[in-house]
């Protein structure tokens, strides 16, 4: 069964994630450090793991696979997840994959050398608006669909195998 990940630290859909899951009939599952109220439906649960860096990444990376969708702007958790089979998304929508990962990782490594070089080299993006949000739920809801789809184990053609 398809099982949706959200890496819920600092995600700004996670509302909307769960209306998409809810309506589809998804499990969800959010996964942070703490600090958020638990989910009232019951598709949705919350996983709190272990304070600590990237602890949150390492229980999703650990837990996902082909067929599940994972949330996520952490762009090394983003590479561990396709590796492991699963979709990926960004909080904007975009689709990440094996095609651009990479290079969205070099240009990652890049600017944190920049800004290493240059403290007064400042970066920040553009605010995260409803364009964004609407970007996100078409995307959601093509992948949720999508990976419904992938075969989940070896007796059906084209699996990977269990999880």
């Amino acid at each position: 069964m398809t099982t949706l990940y959200i890496d819920a630290d600092a995600c700004p859909v996670k509302a909307e994630a769960e209306r998409v899951a809810v309506r589809m009939g998804v499990p969800m599952v959010l996964v942070c450090n703490g600090g958020l109220r638990l989910p009232t439906h019951p598709l949705v649960r919350l996983q709190i793991v272990a304070a600590g860096p990237d602890e949150a990444d390492k229980w999703i990376a650990d837990s996902c696979g082909p067929g599940d969708v994972v949330v996520t702007g952490d762009l090394p958790l983003a590479d561990r997840c396709i590796k492991a089979g699963a979709a990926v998304l960004t909080h904007a929508g975009e689709v990440l994959n094996v095609a651009n990962i990479g290079p969205r990782l070099a240009t990652r490594d890049l600017m944190a050398d920049i800004r290493e070089a240059n403290p007064f080299h400042q970066g920040g993006g553009a605010g995260f608006g409803k364009a964004d949000r609407a970007r996100f739920l078409q995307s959601l809801d093509r992948a949720l669909t999508a990976a419904r789809r992938v075969p989940r184990d070896l007796g059906e053609p084209g699996a990977q195998g269990p999880r």
